[in-house]
């Protein structure tokens, strides 16, 4: 028979499928979602050290809002889930589309120009970084990490 009131059954199923990994996002940020997607490709992948590095020497100001987004999923990861931040490194960036605000500009003879001021949708999920053995198995032979992942893929 059921184990609850069906209330919780769906609680406790929404607990297990609910993911783990530390995120942030910006809502409605007032910058389009293709140049938001713009700086979010060049951090992806990128430890949070070097994504961090990145986001404060570029010159747009896209990176000032994702650099406040990335710093927020660090601050969550460090205090909900008990992570260490050199560990982390940016696994998942969003930039979806916005509402548009609809504006107008006057022009000759009556006429009016539409201005459309776009918006966007910034997720960022981090995680930690697995442990690769083969960096482990270069050490203790001596030979670089690049050789002993060929010899170990047998290529």
């Amino acid at each position: 028979m059921s184990k609850g009131h069906r209330s919780q059954i769906k609680q406790d199923r929404n607990e297990e499928h609910r993911d783990r990994r530390p995120h942030a996002h910006h809502k409605y940020a007032r910058v389009s979602d293709t140049k938001a997607r713009i700086i979010l490709d060049e951090i992806k992948g990128k430890s949070v050290a070097a994504a961090q590095g990145i986001l404060s020497y570029s010159p747009r100001y896209a990176a000032y809002i994702v650099k406040k987004v990335l710093d927020s999923a660090v601050a969550n990861a460090e205090n909900n889930l008990n992570m260490d931040a050199s560990d982390l490194f940016v696994q998942e960036v969003f930039a979806n589309q916005g509402p548009t605000l609809k504006r107008i500009t006057p022009r000759a003879r009556g006429m009016a120009y539409r201005i459309n001021k776009k918006t966007s949708h910034i997720s960022i999920y981090l995680n930690e970084r697995p442990d690769k053995p083969v960096k482990a198995e270069a050490a203790k032979t001596g030979r670089s990490p690049n050789r002993a992942a060929k010899q170990a893929g047998g290529k």
